[in-house]
């Protein structure tokens, strides 16, 4: 897979590509990231990729000629084309589904605002979507461009040990995850839950499906509305419930 990042600072996205999960992917292959900065195709002397705000106001909104030149050239370089995503507050949500989405496809563009943000010509010409990793402002795309890359890389076939590992992430199923547990087996008084040490596959799979409904009750009750839940699951959610002196959904 390859992805382009339109973005005014390269060396922040190139800071994030060497550790981890997308150091790997890129060390066997699996996927390619570049970059491209707009000032490379400003003209003047100056480099300029921004201006003042058409109707006044404060800060600064980037320039529609060098911005709309970097995409097409990063565009240019992936073969099959792929989907332009503009990383934006303004943005639908980045969800798990999306980034499973993007990683079925050859490669994507993302581009990386700065400033007030990008000239709405560019958006409305050449942005297929704009995605947003939270409800919260930062200085610039760069960071989102990055959890993007992160979370799609680890969907890549071969990318992660265990296939089943990004199978069994948070939201993999419409879920957040289950505890995790490993040695030893007390720490400070806190033991591993029984259940765990028999090695009872089909009572551990179901003891991490209660938590995992029970933790996602707690936490996100939106995703177990959006997601529903079969009769087995709802007794495990009333069990949970109980077990935790909590109010079951109703």
């Amino acid at each position: 897979m390859q992805i382009e990042v339109v973005t005014l600072f390269p060396e922040l996205i190139q800071s994030g590509l060497g550790a981890g999960v997308i150091g790997r992917a890129l060390a066997t292959g699996l996927l390619r990231v570049g970059t491209e900065d707009p000032r490379r195709h400003a003209t003047d002397p100056h480099r300029t990729v921004d201006d003042r705000p058409y109707g006044g106001g404060p800060g600064m909104v980037m320039k529609v000629e060098p911005l709309a030149t970097a995409i097409r050239a990063a565009a240019g370089r992936l073969v099959p084309a792929g989907p332009v995503i503009g990383l934006s507050a303004q943005g639908l949500p980045f969800t798990q589904q999306v980034a499973r989405r993007f990683s079925g496809g050859a490669g994507l563009v993302l581009v990386a605002g700065r400033y007030e943000g990008i000239d709405q010509r560019v958006v409305d010409a050449m942005i297929d979507e704009e995605l947003s990793i939270g409800d919260y402002v930062l200085s610039g795309g760069e960071l989102p461009a990055l959890v993007v890359i992160d979370a799609v890389a680890r969907l890549l076939p071969g990318v992660l040990g265990a296939a089943e590992s990004a199978a069994q992430d948070s939201f993999g199923d419409g879920l957040l995850d289950w505890p995790h547990y490993t040695r030893p087996e007390v720490w400070d008084g806190r033991r591993v839950p029984e259940v765990l040490l028999g090695g009872n596959h089909a009572g551990i799979r179901r003891w991490r499906l209660k938590q995992a409904l029970g933790r996602t009750w707690q936490r996100r009750p939106e995703l177990l509305q959006r997601r529903g839940l079969s009769g087995d699951e709802r007794e495990l959610l009333d069990e949970y419930c109980v077990e935790a002196g909590i109010e079951p959904p109703r």
